[in-house]
């Protein structure tokens, strides 16, 4: 993979909600191309790292006073930031927890919003005022998902007693509104796009799989590292006249 990508070799890219589950496969795909890849994530790192190339720096990102003071520090030991994937989001696995709509607690509504927007839009905020100015500009890559651009059948949970939650399809469609304003905003100098993933393989039941596959044409949820590919090709310079573009990689269930 990493000779399809030679001109990601020492950028430096920061990855938020660096410790999450798609975090991890785009880091390690990032570092088989010898990238400088940044974890930003407000958990605890439970092991050690050996790689020269892997950085990791804990921070609230729903704190604009943390968020200030990581650029800095990130801008201080790097002198150049090239890529931001904003990542970090709330995903919650389907569980006993209904989430009904009608019932929907605010101050979980606040937390969700708070993580996936409100964080997503620190981090432009400070990081994309760097790389404006820098003598190459920057490139900003946010993850939205299949259900920023349709809405949640909750049919496919119904035998579970589960709803997906209100709060994941409003930040996800918000995430792609974030990404066209971005576009738009410092045209020439960041580039920003999205992508829409739909669902991965990660040890749901066989009673929730067996419901969603018959909605995606090709009849599976995504394979482990499946997105990493457009996640390559969108910080490298092969997608160099891309900007403001939601790309949806999503087995075709949207295309229903």
């Amino acid at each position: 993979m990493s000779t399809m990508f030679k001109d990601l070799s020492n950028k430096n890219i920061i990855v938020t909600g660096g410790l999450g589950f798609l975090a991890s496969q785009f880091t390690e795909a990032l570092i088989e191309c010898n990238c400088n890849v940044i974890l930003v994530d407000i958990k605890n790192i439970k092991k050690k790292n050996n790689l020269k190339n892997l950085f990791y720096f804990k921070c609230d990102i729903t704190k604009d006073k943390q968020v200030a003071l990581l650029s800095k520090k990130i801008k201080k030991k790097f002198k150049n930031i090239d890529v931001l994937i904003n990542n970090a989001a709330n995903n919650p696995k389907p569980s006993s927890k209904n989430n009904s709509f009608e019932t929907f607690d605010v101050n979980e509504w606040d937390n969700d919003l708070n993580i996936s927007l409100k964080g997503s839009f620190l981090c432009t905020k400070y990081f994309g005022k760097i790389m404006k100015i820098q003598k190459n500009g920057g490139n900003i890559i946010n993850i939205s998902s299949d259900l920023g651009v349709i809405a949640p059948d909750q049919r496919i949970y119904k035998k579970i007693g589960y709803k997906k939650p209100v709060t994941y399809s409003v930040t996800k469609h918000g995430i792609i509104g974030l990404t066209k304003y971005t576009a738009t905003y410092w045209p020439k100098k960041v580039r920003c796009n999205s992508i829409s993933p739909g669902g991965m393989a990660n040890g749901q039941s066989k009673l929730f799989l067996n419901e969603v596959k018959k909605l995606i044409p090709l009849g599976r949820l995504a394979k482990k590292n499946e997105f990493n590919s457009l996640i390559l090709f969108l910080a490298s310079n092969a997608s160099s006249y891309i900007t403001g573009s939601n790309i949806i990689i999503d087995g075709g269930r949207t295309s229903w």
